[in-house]
């Protein structure tokens, strides 16, 4: 993987901090923190993958923790499913593998400090009465009657918040900062909170939780991370994790930095836990790794490699706005990677026979043909051909319109890598329907004879009808009829009956050794890859991965 990152202002504000020695050694120690409640999408690879190469390129160190705070949300089928997307992408930890509840111990002994310095205090107050209390932000908020409880009398409760001898939503530990202040954040948020709940990691009893934006800055600081990388929706709690590191006597001389930027949108597709969750849970999709999806696990079952996703992360670069990425973008870098790694083979989608008549029956023959005409280093690979074949029908037209040049009655074509062809006759059935075309080749005009007596302008693919094999291809459309409207209420309105079209296609036969996950071009159609879950030995089925044809260049 290349880590020769793009000059942005994180890596500005990084090489300021190193400027002035603000890090012991100028050193760099980058963290991702993924919470394992479900699976990673391709905003989660943005981030990370931001996170290793900033650590890559200033020859730092790099952190995977599991911020797992929540156990009520939280799964070990997550935990490995991270991993395993994340080693995929060329993340590399080494041994640096943390889980939060890890530290939970620690965290409640540095709520012991707050409480002794008299920064934080137990609340009896609901949690709709600490909505209330919050005010808003035009009004500022009402202090809790609780609020100046003595520290003896707070530390006494917490420690009963603890033995959990009381029970869930009676009491939550609160930070004492300023009611009324204009960050809604620091009007003193609760840092602890009552949850009966065995945790799966620690596998101990635990009564009480941290909350997120208490957990977050210890947990960085106790691993000694310099620059803590988080999108746009925490610009509003960095005072408080700037407030937290600052009471906390063992985090004053070097703590980390927030640094936010903003997260990726991507058009046509959707992102959200919750969202996602809601479409596994309900069987919409076969999984978190359906090929629809963008999950990095459903991305990797259509076939994206981690090259294509690298190139894009790093080709969107870094902002501090939140904006769109049109996918049309992805799709490019995809094509980009699989046009020099795809073999080429041939594949009718939509099959229509041909029958050559002067062709001898019964005779097949094995033609040779570039297996990737931009890497000739692929060598060739042979293909039967015979009387009968496949061709697609969009490449016969009756009526023919201006510029086409397929077949058409009395028109003649290129058969990709095998002869010129004629359409003489047209056989339809008593609907009306065309089933097959009977058609007349010219031996002379072999591929690879050198012949130059004419020229036709068109060039069709197709496939042996005795000798070429059936596989189940899946055609892929976006999830989403349309983005507008779209919220929790609504969005299952707006999921795509068509997304998922289950077709039977014609292909040559050496497609059918294809193992998971390989790649190949069809073509004239677009790239597609083996699927894991549903392909068996000689029987593959292929999910598309992405058209041929892109929208979108890259500049100049």
């Amino acid at each position: 993987m290349e880590t020769n990152e793009k000059t942005n202002f994180i890596i500005n504000a990084i090489d300021e901090d190193n400027k002035n020695h603000v890090y012991t050694d100028e050193r760099v120690h980058t963290r991702f923190p993924p919470e394992p409640n479900g699976y990673l999408h391709i905003g989660h690879a943005k981030a990370s993958l931001l996170n290793y190469r900033i650590a890559k390129k200033y020859n730092g160190k790099f952190n995977l923790r599991f911020d797992d705070t929540n156990p009520v949300k939280e799964d070990i089928e997550y935990v490995n499913s991270i991993k395993e997307d994340l080693s995929w992408l060329g993340i590399d930890w080494e041994d640096r593998l943390y889980f939060a509840s890890s530290y939970f111990s620690k965290m409640a002994e540095y709520a012991v400090e707050l409480i002794k310095k008299g920064l934080a205090f137990v609340d009896d107050l609901n949690a709709d009465q600490i909505r209330e209390y919050r005010g808003t932000l035009k009004e500022p908020g009402k202090e809790s009657p609780f609020r100046n409880r003595s520290v003896s009398e707070n530390l006494e409760l917490f420690e009963k918040m603890k033995a959990g001898e009381f029970d869930e939503g009676v009491k939550v530990l609160r930070a004492k900062i300023d009611m009324a202040s204009p960050n809604m954040n620091m009007r003193d948020p609760v840092i602890y909170r009552i949850l009966h709940t065995k945790h799966p990691n620690t596998n101990e009893d635990w009564y009480i939780y941290p909350m997120y934006d208490f957990a977050h800055p210890v947990e960085d600081a106790i691993e000694g991370i310099t620059h803590s990388l988080c999108t746009l929706e925490f610009e509003d709690h960095r005072p408080f994790y700037d407030w937290v590191l600052a009471n906390l006597d063992d985090f004053k001389a070097e703590h980390p930095r927030q640094i936010e930027f903003a997260k990726l949108n991507l058009s046509g597709t959707i992102m959200g836990k919750r969202y996602l969750k809601r479409l596994v849970d309900e069987g919409i999709v076969d999984g978190w790794d359906d090929p629809r999806l963008a999950t990095i696990s459903g991305m990797r079952r259509r076939g994206y490699t981690p090259e294509a996703i690298q190139a894009f992360c790093e080709e969107i670069g870094v902002a501090k706005a939140n904006s769109t990425v049109d996918i049309a973008m992805l799709e490019h870098f995809i094509r980009d990677d699989l046009k020099l790694k795809a073999p080429r083979v041939n594949a009718v989608l939509d099959p229509l026979k041909v029958t050559i008549t002067n062709y001898p029956e019964g005779q097949t023959e094995w033609l040779e043909i570039e297996t990737n005409l931009d890497v000739p280093e692929m060598g060739m690979h042979k293909m039967p051909f015979g009387r009968e074949i496949y061709v697609e029908k969009s490449d016969f037209m009756e009526v023919p319109v201006k510029k086409y040049f397929r077949l058409f009655p009395g028109n003649e074509v290129r058969l990709r890598g095998a002869y010129f062809i004629t359409c003489n006759e047209v056989i339809k059935d008593e609907n009306g329907e065309v089933i097959e075309l009977k058609c007349t080749y010219d031996p002379e005009t072999k591929s690879g004879s050198g012949f130059t007596g004419r020229k036709v302008k068109g060039t069709i693919h197709w496939v042996s009808a005795d000798l070429g094999k059936q596989v189940e291809v899946h055609m892929l459309n976006p999830l989403l009829k349309d983005e507008e409207g779209f919220d929790a209420d609504t969005f299952l309105d707006k999921i795509n009956p068509d997304s998922l079209k289950k077709i039977t296609a014609w292909v040559e036969p050496r497609v059918l050794e294809a193992s998971p996950y390989d790649k190949f071009q069809f073509v004239r159609q677009g790239y597609f890859s083996v699927d894991p879950k549903y392909s068996t030995e000689g029987n593959p089925v292929f999910n598309q991965v992405v058209p041929l044809k892109s929208s979108w260049r890259p500049g100049k």
